[in-house]
C-alpha cells in the first residue's frame, strides 16, 4: 500500500496545529504560574540542590533502611523549616521501590546554617544520613541565566546553520520548509514539557537543551533523505506533477525512515526505563522529539514543499549543476 501524503496534507497539518496549540496553552499556563515558558530547574533559575542518602552500611543503621523514605515526612520537615515550596524527589538505590533511601531537594538558595538545621531535622525524622554520599550543588541566578541564554543561542545557531546548508545543497524553499519542520518538532517537545511542568512540576535542565539539539539533528537528517529523493525524481520527471513526485519520494524512503526511527527509539526507550532518574526526562524529550521528527519529515516538510510548488504561476528554479557536495 502506498501512502498518499499530499492528498491528505490538510489532515497532517491539522494534527500538527492541534498539538502546537495545546502546547502553547501549556506554555501560557507555565508563564502564569512560574513566570517562565517552562518550569526552570536549578541549572537555569539558580538555587540549591541537596541530595541525602540513608546510611545503610553498618548493622546499627539497618533498621532505618528496612523501609523507604516517606515523601510526606520530608515535606513535613521542609514546611517546618520554611521551605515548603521546595521540590522533593525520592530516588532508589537498586531500582526497587522499597530501596528509596535517597532524597533530592531543590530549593532557593539555602545558607550553610539553614542547611545544617535542615539535615538535622530530617535525620531526626527519617534516620541518619551517610555524610560521604551527601551531594550539594549551588547555582547563582546570574550564572543560571547565562546558561539559559547560551542554550537558546545554541538552538538558534543550529537552525541558522541548517538553513545555510540546505539553501546551498537544495534551493531556498527546501530550506524554509525543512526549518518549519524542525521548529515544529521543537515546539511539540517544548509544549509537552510545559504541560508536564504545569501539571506535574517537571523541571528542565541543561540536558533538555542537549535533547533539543539532538532532535534537530535527527529530524533534519530524515528530511534531507526525503528531499534528496524528491530532487532525484524531479530530475527524472521534470514535467511530472509535483504531488505525484513527492508521494513517490515519501514511499521510496518510508521504510528507511521507519527503520531508522524505530532502531533509535529502542535505545532511547531503554535509557528512559533503566537509565535512572537523572536521564529520565532527557530520554523522554528524545522520544517525543524523534517521533515528532519522523512525523514532520514524512507528513509536514514533504507536503509543504508540494503545496508551494503546485501553486498557480509557480516557476521552478533552474537546476543547479552537480557539485562535489551532491556527489558526496
Amino acid at each position: 500500500m502506498k501512502l498518499k501524503v499530499v492528498e491528505q496534507s490538510r489532515l497532517w497539518w491539522s494534527v500538527s496545529l492541534a498539538l502546537t496549540v495545546a502546547g502553547a496553552i501549556a506554555v501560557v499556563g507555565c508563564l502564569v504560574t512560574f513566570g517562565t515558558p517552562l518550569k526552570l530547574g536549578l541549572d537555569f533559575s539558580g538555587g540549591t540542590r541537596l541530595q541525602l542518602q540513608l546510611a545503610c552500611e553498618t548493622p546499627q543503621s539497618q533498621p532505618q533502611c528496612q523501609k523507604p523514605i516517606e515523601l510526606a515526612d520530608v515535606r513535613e520537615v521542609l514546611t517546618a523549616q520554611d521551605l515548603g515550596g521546595a521540590a522533593v524527589q525520592l530516588l532508589d538505590v537498586n531500582s526497587k521501590a522499597q530501596d528509596r533511601h535517597i532524597v533530592a531537594i531543590r530549593s532557593q538558595d539555602i545558607t550553610p546554617e539553614k542547611r545544617v538545621s535542615l539535615v538535622s531535622a530530617l535525620e531526626a525524622k527519617v534516620g541518619k544520613f551517610d555524610p560521604q554520599a551527601t551531594q550539594i550543588d549551588t547555582v547563582g541566578p546570574v550564572l543560571g541565566q547565562q546558561v539559559l541564554s547560551s542554550g537558546v543561542m545554541a538552538v538558534l545557531l543550529s537552525l541558522l546553520g541548517i538553513v545555510i546548508y540546505l539553501s546551498f545543497r537544495f534551493q531556498w524553499d527546501y530550506a524554509a520548509f525543512a526549518v518549519i519542520a524542525l521548529v515544529h518538532d521543537v515546539l511539540i517537545t517544548v509544549g509537552v514539557f510545559a504541560a508536564l511542568g504545569w501539571f506535574g512540576g517537571t523541571e528542565i535542565d541543561t540536558l533538555f537543551i542537549v535533547a533539543l539539539l539532538t532532535i534537530i539533528g535527527f529530524s533534519v537528517n530524515d528530511t534531507v533523505v526525503i528531499y534528496d529523493r524528491v530532487r532525484e525524481n524531479i530530475a527524472q520527471r521534470p514535467d511530472g506533477p509535483i504531488g505525484s513526485v513527492v508521494n513517490d519520494a515519501v514511499n521510496q524512503t518510508l521504510t528507511r525512515s521507519i527503520n531508522t526511527t524505530a532502531s533509535t527509539l529502542l535505545s532511547v526507550v531503554a535509557i528512559f526505563l533503566f537509565g535512572g532518574s537523572t536521564l529520565h526526562d532527557f530520554a523522554l524529550a528524545l522520544i517525543i522529539g524523534f517521533v515528532s521528527g519522523a512525523y514532520s519529515s514524512i507528513f509536514i516538510a514533504s507536503t509543504l514543499l508540494a503545496w508551494w510548488r503546485s501553486r498557480p504561476g509557480y516557476v521552478p528554479p533552474k537546476p543547479r549543476s552537480p557539485s562535489l557536495s551532491d556527489a558526496v
